[in-house]
């Protein structure tokens, strides 16, 4: 078995909440730090359970002062908020296997 892609580091924020709310088909909104043990450790189980599914996958830096994680609730990283077409249908937080992911992933790809 070929391994997953790695994922890239997690990105300033540039998306605010009106626009993820726009956001068409199956979105994962990724919550985390480029400098989280946490993330770091979960980041392959991550990246197994993405691999070779349709959808966008956005990894946002978050932290204090950054709107859009206020606005979906998130406390812990990282946090994994599924959207379908900009409403949340599932979220993950602190997945422990790719089995985690998969299971929220299921609400999005059936």
């Amino acid at each position: 078995m070929t391994p997953p892609t790695p994922l890239p580091p997690y990105s300033p924020e540039t998306l605010g909440r009106a626009e993820a709310d726009a956001l068409p088909g199956p979105t994962v909104l990724e919550f985390g730090a480029n400098w989280c043990s946490i993330c770091q450790g979960a980041t392959p189980a991550i990246a197994e359970a993405l691999a070779g599914k349709a959808l966008r996958h956005l990894r946002i830096e978050d932290g204090r002062g950054r709107p859009l994680g206020r606005a979906y609730g998130v406390k812990l990283w990282p946090t994994l908020v599924m959207l379908q077409d900009g409403r949340e249908v599932a979220r993950v937080v602190r997945p422990q296997g790719p089995q985690d992911v998969t299971t929220a992933l299921a609400t999005l790809t059936g």
